[in-house]
């Protein structure tokens, strides 16, 4: 709850925060209402029925009655007409009058015209070597005329394809850009050396919202470039460059543009960013963000990541700037109209994507290591914020080197704190960019705050080998990409930083992911994709989590050795080369037989999705069956055709140490049998939860295991405890379990005090608390939350307020005050207001705990003026992490007026930067005072928010 909400993903778009999924609510309606975080947001075109949305509701009766008709899965327009065809004189019978009955001479007729249309359709649907089309038959030996689209000059456009043609491939680029600061623009030119694959007229390629005004062509080694006309189709972002002649296969030509365009409003493609200093003057930068398709808005290339190329990129810039590129820089010259041009190295081989230019007013410092420079950028007032990114890249790129057996290929590693990121990072090869959140680091921050720039920092560096060495071939496999770097932060980390303790982290991801997996509305980890929309929405939990998630599964199956050999073999295999899933699993399947590791990874990439596994024993003998586990509408079961390979962990009561008792089997049937001795009281599967898999255990199984927690919760480690909590509550929203039974086994936490098995507890306790209150069940809230208190009471009043040294102590009692103190807990609350007024009256001399800020910032603004007063530090502070805190509390209110001006200003970035709007919505939406109204903000603004 202390961590950022990163729009992108877990680091880069948000592992703390989970994203919406799609869910059709008309077609399939949830066991009980599901609560925001299960269901993305609709455009505004679908409005629901709700109170309190604003003043012009009463304006739209006919939308709101259209929308709700449709949640409800009816037709809007079919029910109107047959309103209109029982009130109109001239459909149907009169009122009262009988229907006749046809004749039989009618039936007769009527039943023979249906005889001889379907025969007609038998013979023509079975008429050999033909092909039907508007112009009629087509013989199979001939060509059918493909419909190719318009393009803007009302031409037909010559590709018919989303996905560029392989005609011709980039080999080279040289880039020259120059940004106008005061006119918000930027002009540049690009030349394209391209290699001909096939004979062709045309090349077509990427831009979007370019202005082209010249393009010609020539073939390499000649100095006559002829002109070429081009095209655009809108819809695709292609353009087509008409060539004078045709292309010939084998040979190479440079393709020249020269092209103007805005700097953009939104944080993609080649952007316009602004910070004020400590004097309050306006500043302005230019940044880029072009994964996955923004390259295509600051110059035309071939924006797929597997057409990779070399860079020679060149910027021009006022002399109070600096620029950055992903490589070093090689030299700057004076050129025309006073400006300085930084010329940089020609680049390794890289996608489109990766590419990346800054020019900005920013300070460095730097350090050398193992051959490399590392530096770190930030605005000139934060710059003492960045001694901690700069020693943690450099130990971790030391880790990477090391555990990969490849040094990093650059001889520069750049990482930049960007004002204006809506993304929490991006890993641009050479140049990192970051959320300032997510880098900036001061030392009286919290350790949890330290935890997060690290995290982010080694997912970035891990992404500088999967990813940017080796890239996937589309974004269909960008689990390649993703997967693999959340994985390797969890691992870096664990390694070079144990006291971070991001293995906690790593376990409650791995329990969001498996409740967005649960949802029908999932994917397959690999799955087709080809619009824009579609890519975008593969950079979730399912990518990121659920990719890291069997990484772990097959690790601890292969062994930690194996598994880095196979690593290894894969990198260096495909090194500066675009792979598919396939490709990696034929690098780990070289280390080891006793394993099909294609077909056991098949099951979990291919299909959407977890396994349920199911115990049921009678004396010696254990019945296992597997099932999908699917949250459905009436708890049916699923289809029986999915089936995974379950590398199936398991220790008993006999011997319980995970290491050295912990035994496997391969699950590949839909059941099996195994048997266990007679004196065995308990057995737990799924151990320290290292498979992606949920286990019910049967009311017999769940009996034991509650014995168990009740007499000696610590027999199971904190993993396994964790675990059953998530299962039990998974299966009671299944409807696998009663509550009574989920109750029964929470009842033990008042013994418990490790982390996991505790924040695990209150997520899904609360969970069910917000959907009693949402719902105005007043007297059963006031039961659940006297329960949820009464269970966490003794671990509550054991916390401390004074600054805490341990991070798990810090995530337990954040966590803990965090819910006592919404609860209305006395002692917490007068606590919490306390030291909010002590920070009020001289906040440069009081610290308060930093992981308590949150809490006590939230108590703090429901009193008096404390709003107000949070929101002017807010506006003044310079410490990201500490802001973040600020913002939560302030979107935490009861005041709706105020909410509804957070979200405005939020929006239009006055105060609040737009790129915290995410954070703002989140965090209202699971605000009781305020969630529909965030529901409505969002659906009201919706083609804004898009825009942006």
């Amino acid at each position: 709850s202390e961590c950022a909400s990163l729009p992108r993903n877990m680091i880069e778009n948000s592992m703390f925060e989970e994203e919406p999924d799609v869910v059709d609510l008309a077609k399939e309606p949830p066991m009980y209402p599901l609560e925001p975080d299960d269901v993305v947001y609709e455009p505004r075109s679908s409005r629901l029925l709700v109170r309190g949305l604003g003043e012009n509701e009463l304006d739209e009766e006919e939308e709101d009655y259209e929308s709700s008709a449709r949640l409800l899965g009816m037709s809007f327009m079919n029910r109107n007409a047959s309103l209109r065809s029982n009130s109109s004189p001239y459909g149907g019978q009169a009122a009262g009058r009988a229907c006749s009955f046809p004749s039989a001479r009618s039936l007769l007729v009527g039943a023979c015209v249906l005889v001889v249309i379907a025969s007609v359709s038998v013979v023509i649907y079975f008429l050999p070597k033909c092909t039907f089309t508007k112009e009629g038959c087509h013989k199979a030996n001939q060509s059918m005329t493909l419909i190719y689209p318009i393009a803007s000059n009302g031409q037909l456009f010559p590709w018919t394809s989303m996905r560029l043609p392989r005609a011709v491939s980039p080999i080279h680029y040289d880039l020259t850009l120059q940004p106008n600061f005061t006119t918000m623009k930027f002009t540049g030119s690009v030349t394209i050396t391209v290699k001909v694959n096939e004979d062709t007229k045309n090349v077509v390629l990427h831009s979007s919202g370019l202005v082209i005004s010249k393009i010609s062509i020539v073939p390499v080694g000649e100095n006559q470039p002829k002109p070429a006309q081009y095209m655009e189709y809108h819809p695709w972002q292609q353009i087509a460059a008409q060539c004078p002649e045709t292309l010939q296969k084998g040979k190479s030509y440079h393709l020249k543009l020269e092209y103007s365009a805005n700097l953009s409003d939104s944080y993609y493609g080649f952007y316009k960013s602004s910070y004020r200093n400590k004097d309050g003057e306006q500043r302005w930068l230019a940044a880029t963000q072009f994964e996955p398709l923004a390259a295509r808005m600051a110059f035309p290339c071939f924006d797929e990541p597997a057409f990779k190329a070399t860079f020679l990129i060149k910027i021009n810039r006022d002399k109070e700037y600096i620029s950055l590129s992903n490589m070093p820089k090689n030299k700057t010259t004076l050129v025309s109209g006073g400006f300085y041009q930084d010329v940089f190295d020609k680049s390794v081989t890289m996608s489109t994507y990766l590419v990346a230019f800054i020019v900005a007013d920013f300070k460095n410092i730097s350090m050398e290591a193992n051959g490399t420079l590392v530096s770190v950028y930030a605005v000139p007032d934060k710059l003492d914020q960045v001694n901690h990114a700069l020693e943690t890249a450099i130990k971790l790129l030391d880790f990477y080197n090391c555990y990969f057996q490849m040094p990093y290929p650059l001889q520069k590693l750049d990482l930049v704190a960007i004002p204006d990121f809506q993304d929490g990072a991006m890993e641009n090869w050479g140049l990192i960019t970051f959320q300032e959140t997510t880098i900036l680091y001061e030392n009286t921050s919290s350790l949890l705050d330290k935890q997060l720039v690290t995290i982010a920092i080694a997912h970035e560096l891990a992404h500088q080998w999967f990813g940017n060495l080796v890239t996937m071939e589309w974004w269909n496999d960008l689990w390649l990409n993703e997967g693999f770097a959340t994985f390797m932060e969890y691992m870096s980390i664990e390694r070079i930083f144990p006291d971070l303790n991001v293995g906690d982290n790593f376990l409650a991801a791995r329990f969001r992911a498996m409740g967005k997996d649960s949802l029908n509305s999932s994917h397959p980890i690999t799955t087709p994709v080809a619009t824009a929309e579609q890519v975008e929405e593969m950079f979730d939990s399912v990518s990121y989590v659920k990719g890291a998630s069997i990484l772990l599964m097959l690790k601890s199956s292969l062994s930690e050795e194996h598994f880095q050999i196979g690593v290894v073999n894969y990198l260096s295999q495909h090194k500066n080369a675009n792979t598919q899933s396939e490709d990696l699993w034929a690098s780990l399947s070289q280390i080891t037989e006793m394993v099909n590791i294609t077909e056991l990874m098949k099951s979990w990439t291919l299909q959407k999705g977890f396994p349920l596994v199911t115990v049921t024993r009678n004396g010696t003998k254990m019945t296992l069956q597997q099932e999908h586990f699917l949250l459905s509408v009436d708890n049916s079961s699923s289809s029986s055709s999915y089936l995974w390979q379950i590398p199936l962990t398991s220790i008993n009561s006999s011997c319980s140490n995970a290491s050295s008792c912990k035994s496997v089997i391969m699950l590949k049937e839909q059941s099996a049998t195994l048997y266990v001795p007679e004196e065995v009281q308990w057995v737990k599967f799924n151990v320290d939860m290292e498979g992606f898999y949920m286990v019910h255990y049967g009311e017999d199984g769940w009996s034991d295991l509650i014995i168990l927690l009740k007499n000696n919760h610590l027999a199971l480690s904190y993993q396994d405890r964790a675990s059953l909590i998530s299962d039990i509550f998974g299966l009671a929203r299944l409807g696998k379990v009663s509550i009574q039974q989920v109750l029964n086994l929470t009842s033990y936490l008042v013994n418990e005090t490790s982390t996991p098995p505790v924040t695990e507890a209150l997520l899904q306790l609360n969970h069910i608390y917000r959907l009693l209150e949402k719902r105005g069940l007043l007297q059963l809230t006031a039961r659940m939350k006297a329960y949820i208190l009464g269970l966490f009471e003794k671990l509550i009043a054991n916390q401390s307020w004074n600054e805490e040294e341990s991070i798990t102590q810090q995530k337990l009692r954040s966590s803990l005050l965090g819910v006592a103190c919404s609860y209305s807990h006395p002692k917490c609350v007068e606590k919490a207001k306390n030291l909010f007024l002590n920070w009020t009256k001289s906040p440069a001399n009081v610290s308060n705990p930093r992981d308590l800020m949150r809490t006590v910032f939230t108590v703090g603004i429901q009193h008096c003026d404390g709003w107000d007063s949070l929101l002017q530090a807010y506006s003044s502070s310079q410490l990201e992490a500490e802001r973040e805190k600020m913002l939560q509390a302030l979107a935490s209110s009861t005041d709706v007026r105020k909410l509804i001006w957070l979200m405005q200003t939020s929006l239009n970035g006055e105060v609040i930067r737009t790129q915290e709007l995410p954070l703002v919505l989140t965090t209202i939406s699971k605000n009781f005072e305020g969630h529909l109204y965030a529901w409505g903000f969002v659906k009201e603004n919706w083609d804004k928010i898009i825009k942006k």
